[in-house]
């Protein structure tokens, strides 16, 4: 089931978030997330999901694009998932509740930064109907190497 997460679900949130920070590169990101920033998550402007079945099995947020009002009609997406829930179509039912909501919000556009050695994210995005717009060359440095990004976007 997916449903608004609430702040019951930090700390189910932040396992699988600060794992994905610690030990992937599907984010760039690495200092690990607290209790307090994933709470800010929760109660912030823009929604938070999860997929709950038997305990959060995964979360999905967007957000904006970038600052400034010009970009006010444009966000960005998480998608996160436990290894268990993967594979199982969770992610694209996470993807469709997120842009549902987006769109009846007003967005204009939902964007996707994925790690260029992420490529099944890749091929995912592309199945739910996003383009690649742009690969980035070297703009993210983890793991003691730089990395692409691909920039992917959808009209909705």
């Amino acid at each position: 089931m997916i449903r608004r997460a609430v702040v019951a679900d930090a700390p189910a949130i932040g396992a699988i978030w600060n794992h994905a920070i610690s030990d992937t590169i599907i984010t760039f990101t690495s200092q690990a997330k607290t209790l307090p920033q994933i709470t800010d998550v929760i109660t912030g402007a823009t929604p938070c999901y999860v997929l709950d079945q038997d305990g959060v099995q995964g979360f999905a947020r967007y957000f904006p694009f970038r600052g400034g009002d010009g970009y006010r009609f444009s966000m960005e997406h998480t998608i996160m998932l436990t290894q268990a829930a993967q594979g199982k179509g969770a992610g694209r039912a996470l993807l469709d509740v997120l842009c549902a909501d987006a769109k009846a919000a007003g967005t204009h556009t939902m964007h996707a930064g994925i790690s260029a050695e992420n490529q099944a994210a890749a091929k995912f995005h592309t199945v739910c109907g996003f383009q690649t717009l742009a690969i980035l060359p070297e703009v993210g440095f983890k793991f003691g190497r730089w990395i692409d990004l691909v920039l992917m976007q959808k009209r909705l």
